[in-house]
């Protein structure tokens, strides 16, 4: 399995204000990451971005990529970098990233592309544009969706589903309040989910039912355990997410002790996270790092 270390993408989207050292640092934070969620490393190779873009052959792809497109279409898959078209207009740069990323795809022979719901409009174009490159193959593209930030929708936003918004909408480092981190200390993630946005009896676009939807019930065999007062009902536990999401909308499980069940199930699910950037100490430094970095949007 190869995951790419996107350095110099990074830069073009103005991550950590551009800075290649900080970028870099990141890059090896991720692996970290993934070997704390449980990846064996051993059998993954991480290539970067100089390691593709250092060949005239890779050049020749992007701009032949760019060759059988247009502008206009390239803009609209500037969604995949979480930016808006105008974007381009300050920044010509900006206008490379679909390129350099279906480049990435068709140049390397990745045949099965996984990403974020965010980045299907770049793995689309790789599809389309594969045949044109003599390709006798179509990257197979996997979709993970994206967590809603913790904020949530706005009554404006709630009635505006476009892309734009969602995007604005899903959980980013860059608004670290609204984010849950994975190394998360567990009164962070106490705090971070006590304040979150929690309308009573909504479970769409909620981003503390997403958190269940998405992480916590995906897994086999989980239960969710609320603790309650005997007059509020006493403890329940919830073995499906319908389960959940049937007592929630009906007005029988308040926000607040929707709120404690999950932070308390969150930190019991990334414990061992934890305890690998607590005890590895590459890890811990690098972490300790960014934290000290400009974070930029």
């Amino acid at each position: 399995m190869h995951v790419l270390e996107a350095t110099w993408h990074a830069k073009i989207n103005d991550k950590f204000g551009g800075n290649m050292n900080t970028i870099h640092t990141c890059a090896k934070y991720i692996e970290h990451c993934l070997q704390a969620l449980g990846v064996d490393i051993s059998r993954v190779h991480f290539p970067k971005a100089e390691d593709l873009m250092d060949s005239l052959d890779y050049w020749a792809t992007v701009i032949n990529i760019a060759k059988n497109t247009t502008l206009a279409r390239i803009k609209r898959a500037m969604s995949i970098m979480g930016r808006k078209v105008d974007d381009a207009e300050s920044d010509y740069s900006k206008t490379l990233y679909p390129c350099i990323q279906v480049a990435d795809i068709l140049y390397a022979g990745f045949k099965l592309c996984l990403g974020g719901t965010d980045q299907r409009r770049a793995h689309i174009l790789a599809r389309e544009l594969a045949p044109k490159f003599g390709l006798d193959w179509k990257p197979v593209a996997i979709h993970t969706p994206l967590l809603i930030g913790l904020e949530g929708l706005s009554r404006m936003e709630f009635e505006d589903m476009s892309e734009d918004v969602l995007m604005e909408a899903k959980m980013s480092k860059s608004k670290p309040q609204t984010a849950i981190f994975i190394h998360d200390k567990p009164e962070e993630i106490r705090s971070k989910i006590s304040a979150a946005f929690c309308p009573p009896k909504q479970v769409e676009f909620n981003p503390i039912m997403e958190i269940n939807r998405l992480l916590l019930f995906s897994r086999e065999g989980f239960t969710l355990h609320v603790e309650r007062e005997e007059k509020f009902g006493g403890d329940i536990d919830f073995e499906s997410f319908d389960e959940l999401k049937s007592a929630y909308s009906a007005g029988n499980l308040h926000p607040l002790d929707l709120k404690r069940a999950t932070a308390e199930a969150l930190i019991e699910l990334l414990k061992n996270v934890r305890q690998h950037f607590e005890k590895n100490s590459e890890a811990r430094n690098l972490l300790e790092t960014l934290k000290k970095a400009t974070v930029t949007r």
